[in-house]
């Protein structure tokens, strides 16, 4: 059943973008990201009579940015969150500037955890009471696997996404919504020239148009989907060790949150 209105973050180019265009055309569309004319430029390419198409240039980076952006997706129907904006510098920590490092952990990680706390249980009450499904995308990377060096905090904010991503997708095993994380390998986006890593340029590196189609295609299926056929051979094994791990602590803790909760010691 397609989701009804969808917030993308990042969406003024490469993997963002390529999810607001792969969305259906009767999905309406809250898109953010910095870039102002980018946004008015993709929103005037997607607006049709019957669709919705709203714009909010925002700094995820900071407070001011994350509250407008959830002031704004309050006002609206959100049933499908895609949480994709992320930014990271290429060099050692110590060469990377203060500022950059910041910035990666306030957009790759505060913005991801603020905006999904305070959008998702809104969106988990309108589709209990609408009979009907909510949907999560978490944008991470196949950085998440593994430290990166030279790439330290980037791939830390990611192995952050997929943990978390995981862990969420069990507390909210028996409610109507949907939580995928989308690991991507090497893309052909600006975040090479923006990073100083030419990432994108890489033999192999994916378009992000199938990144995106992927990631859609995936959301209810699987929690964690690796893009990219061959590396998701690779990693399936060490996947299916982290579901298992993860849905045998989630029904551990579970039993002492209940406990908690009604004021009694858990049975395990």
């Amino acid at each position: 059943m397609p989701h009804r209105f969808a917030l993308v973050t990042g969406a003024s180019s490469g993997i963002g973008e390529a999810f607001a265009r792969a969305l259906p055309a009767d999905t309406g569309l809250l898109i953010t990201a910095r870039d102002a004319e980018a946004l008015t430029r993709l929103q005037h390419e997607l607006s049709r009579p019957g669709r919705a198409v709203e714009v909010l240039a925002a700094d995820l980076a900071t407070d001011d940015g994350r509250a407008a952006l959830a002031d704004k997706a309050r006002t609206l129907d959100i049933d499908l969150l895609i949480n994709n904006a992320g930014v990271g510098a290429f060099g050692a920590v110590l060469e990377n500037t203060e500022e950059a490092e910041r910035q990666t952990v306030e957009l790759n990680v505060t913005a991801v955890a603020v905006l999904t706390r305070a959008l998702l249980p809104a969106m988990i009450d309108r589709a209990a009471r609408d009979n009907r499904r909510a949907g999560l995308i978490l944008v991470s990377s196949t950085t998440a696997f593994q430290p990166v060096p030279y790439l330290a905090t980037y791939s830390a904010t990611k192995a952050f996404i997929l943990s978390y991503g995981e862990a969420l997708a069990t507390e909210l095993r028996r409610k109507p919504v949907d939580v995928l994380v989308l690991c991507p390998g090497a893309t052909r986006t600006r975040f090479g020239e923006r990073s100083g890593f030419a990432v994108g340029s890489l033999p192999g590196a994916a378009d992000p148009d199938d990144v995106a189609r992927d990631g859609l295609a995936a959301l209810g299926r699987r929690t964690v989907h690796v893009s990219g056929f061959g590396t998701r051979q690779l990693l399936r094994p060490f996947l299916w060790s982290r579901h298992a791990a993860t849905g045998g602590l989630g029904a551990l803790l579970s039993a002492f949150d209940r406990g908690n909760r009604f004021g009694r010691p858990p049975r395990l």
